[in-house]
């Protein structure tokens, strides 16, 4: 039995994953169709306000933008089929060098934040749902409508304000790292991790105290709807059958309310951790910018303004993909929450 249910199990992994191809290449059509929308000829762009119209044509045929939408899709299939997803013109390095660059600073910092917020919204909303019109219903309720209602660069802005500028307290909102410290050797990208693993942890309390306000701003954001999910979740659970069966039986309070209510309110709280995710990934670009943070968010609206085609399509195919994992990765958990969960007969 369990043998079978590991194989389903599998099995339901697999048939989402193939069920995520024609996404992938939908969202591979899509951005290549928008990207040459944009307004602006990135010939122009790039040869330089005082180029000649012999330079721009020099320049539109080394972009590969003399050709026809077709054979330009066409090649641009080729080269992700070879793994390559261009080279910027912008920077002038290949996108794929871009995106492992700036993409675990804008994953460390939406990471973190998550972490912050499910450490408060989580807690605050079982507490809030056990106890009704309390105190610290009234707190998470607060919490919510400022979570949703303020702007993330306000309170980014508000932070720096009252903490670095007031306070003297928080570092100069300069990126990752202060200029006085020396980035710890690149493993993962991280550098938390990175400089824990070499034992720097001069380095790794520089890192943390530099994510202290940028990770704040986005979890005051993000706790919002993972405290008002949690809070309902848990208020449906409360009310169900089976719970006033486990009351009835004599179950103590600890086990009802964390055993039985809280995991089956789980389901509803991981979807909603997922969507924040990938919504805050792809949109804390206004952090960035207020912290100087060097992530993917900010490059791609760099890359917007100057219509770089190949880097924009990079960070689209590569927000898709990691949506594509986290959408495996929330099935595992559900498996794991849930042992049902992809087992039943199909």
């Amino acid at each position: 039995m369990a043998a079978g249910g590991t194989s389903r199990r599998i099995g339901a992994v697999g048939s989402r994953i193939l069920q995520a191809v024609p996404v992938v290449f939908g969202v591979i059509v899509i951005s290549f169709l928008l990207t040459r929308a944009l307004p602006g000829d990135p010939a122009v762009q790039f040869a330089g306000q005082m180029a000649t119209k012999e330079s721009i044509e020099e320049t539109r045929v080394k972009l590969g933008l003399d050709k026809s939408l077709p054979e330009q899709f066409l090649v641009y299939l080729g080269q992700l089929a070879r793994g390559d997803l261009g080279q910027s013109v912008s920077t002038g390095q290949p996108v794929t060098r871009d995106l492992a660059n700036r993409l675990p600073a804008s994953l460390e910092l939406t990471f973190c934040a998550l972490i912050l917020s499910c450490l408060i919204a989580i807690p605050l909303g079982v507490m809030a749902a056990t106890r009704p019109g309390s105190a610290v219903d009234q707190v998470c309720r607060i919490l919510v409508t400022a979570g949703v209602s303020l702007p993330t660069f306000f309170t980014g802005v508000l932070l720096i304000y009252v903490f670095y500028y007031i306070l003297g307290i928080a570092p100069s909102p300069l990126g990752r790292l202060d200029f006085l410290y020396i980035e710890p050797p690149k493993v993962t990208g991280f550098f938390l991790v990175d400089a824990a693993l070499i034992g720097d942890w001069e380095t790794w309390g520089a890192a943390l105290r530099q994510l202290i306000l940028p990770a704040s701003t986005l979890a005051l954001f993000t706790l919002a709807p993972i405290a008002r999910m949690t809070r309902a979740a848990m208020l449906s659970a409360l009310s169900a059958d089976y719970i006033r069966t486990a009351r009835a039986a004599g179950l103590g309070r600890a086990r009802v309310l964390y055993g039985y209510a809280f995991r089956n309110a789980l389901l509803p709280v991981v979807t909603t951790l997922g969507m924040v995710f990938s919504f805050v990934l792809g949109a804390n670009v206004l952090v960035e910018k207020v912290f100087a943070w060097p992530g993917i968010g900010s490059y791609a609206v760099e890359a917007l303004v100057v219509s770089d085609y190949a880097a924009v399509q990079g960070f689209v195919l590569a927000m898709a993909l990691l949506f594509v994992c986290l959408n495996l990765v929330i099935d595992l958990a559900y498996s794991v929450i849930d042992p049902r969960f992809g087992t039943e007969a199909q």
